[in-house]
């Protein structure tokens, strides 16, 4: 009885050891998580990067108790669905046919925080730091992709964005292409079919200029069961009273409910189509998949309360999920390798010839913890395994594709 007590303290001990070590590295160690993150802007440049990048925007929320943490104060949480008690961080997402990952972020700080300076000097809170909200935040995060000379196809994001003109216009002045999404009372300006400009309400704009057409039938994404298909509709829209053939609200209406509609303000070159514009837009889930992916690496899990550890503890999850990221971006086809669970019989021709699903970021975490940590004794197999579950996913994934086509 004695041995499995020893290898219980000493797991322990090691465990200890390495909770200092990290805190030590978030609080005292001498780095500049600035320097680091651009470091892993230009590592994911070179994993994923190609011609026609789309940088996303979001905001996500970490739960937090107590009122110590810097930046905590009771906001809607986006991630629990209701207002408590968390610090609010504002994401940039770089998204390529090839990858996505984060690459960037700054903290929100609410107002009542800056207006207490002795509240910011015990979390360490530079007095240069002054109130900004989240679009704001969110410029800043553009601006220094500006700065660094990265060229985008597409800036992509919510309504909390969408609706900030300020935002939009600097995007605009940029040249830099955008999809936003906006709610359905944002003002816009627009020429009726009788030639008449109007100030409208964007949910009156399908009434006004669209009365007998049903929209195309587009695919916003590829889900795990298909395309995600809808039916949409682009409008040039005026700005400022000028039709510039370059700004457009684009309409999504609801297959399943016609009365669900979505709409999003675009600025984009002449003659850009309306399913390259919905293309673009689909870009926003993968920003919730990387925050969903990050979560396990820490990204909601840490117990630092200072604006510094914050900054580096978020760094070095961006980190970890950009060298996640870059392995899945290298991975090759490859052939069933040996050990790997036979495919069954009754698997159909159509099935046969779909391509394994390629690694997502989960399961290259989750493979590599298998094989590192602790020392593997059957490397083949574990590898066989994780090629058959991607491949019995693409199976089911090409079932649910072909009866959802069927039935639409």
């Amino acid at each position: 009885m004695q041995q499995p007590q020893h290898i219980t303290f000493t797991a322990t001990r090691t465990t200890l050891t390495q909770v200092v070590q990290w805190a030590h590295l978030l609080s005292h160690a001498v780095w500049d998580a600035d320097l680091v993150r651009d470091d892993l802007r230009s590592y994911v440049l070179e994993q994923v990067g190609d011609h026609e990048p789309i940088v996303v925007i979001d905001e996500t929320s970490f739960p937090k108790r107590g009122d110590k943490s810097a930046g905590v104060q009771v906001h809607y949480c986006g991630t629990t669905g209701q207002v408590e008690n968390c610090q609010v961080g504002v994401f940039l997402a770089y998204v390529t046919a090839k990858g996505h990952t984060l690459i960037d972020r700054e903290r929100y700080l609410p107002r009542e925080w800056i207006e207490e300076q002795q509240r910011c000097q015990t979390v360490g809170i530079p007095e240069s730091v002054r109130f900004q909200t989240t679009p704001e935040l969110a410029r800043q995060l553009l601006e220094r992709l500006w700065m660094a000379h990265i060229p985008l196809a597409w800036v992509v994001a919510d309504t909390v964005y969408g609706g900030n003109l300020d935002l939009r216009h600097w995007r605009a002045a940029h040249a830099d292409p955008y999809v936003v999404a906006v709610a359905c009372d944002e003002p816009v300006g627009l020429v009726t079919p009788d030639g008449r400009r109007r100030r409208v309400e964007v949910r009156e704009v399908e009434a006004l200029v669209l009365p007998e057409q049903d929209g195309q039938r587009l695919a916003l994404r590829e889900g795990t069961k298909g395309p995600r298909l809808f039916d949409g509709a682009g409008v040039p829209i005026l700005q400022p009273w000028e039709a510039d053939g370059r700004h457009w609200l684009l309409m999504r209406r609801s297959l399943s409910d016609p009365g669900e509609k979505t709409y999003s303000f675009v600025f984009a070159s002449t003659g850009t189509t309306v399913p390259a514009m919905v293309k673009a837009s689909g870009a926003r889930w993968h920003l919730e998949e990387d925050f969903e992916a990050s979560t396990d690496l820490g990204l909601d899990h840490y117990q630092v309360r200072s604006y510094l550890g914050w900054s580096r503890q978020i760094t070095l999850v961006m980190l970890a999920q950009a060298f996640l990221t870059g392995v899945c971006a290298q991975q090759v086809p490859v052939a069933s390798p040996a050990g790997a669970p036979p495919i069954p019989a009754t698997h159909d021709a159509a099935s046969e010839g779909r391509p394994v699903l390629p690694l997502t970021v989960p399961a290259v975490r989750h493979l590599l913890g298998c094989l590192i940590w602790p020392a593997p004794r059957r490397v083949k197999l574990g590898l066989a395994w994780s090629w058959w579950r991607r491949w019995h996913r693409s199976r089911a994934s090409s079932f649910h594709t072909k009866r959802r086509l069927e039935a639409g």
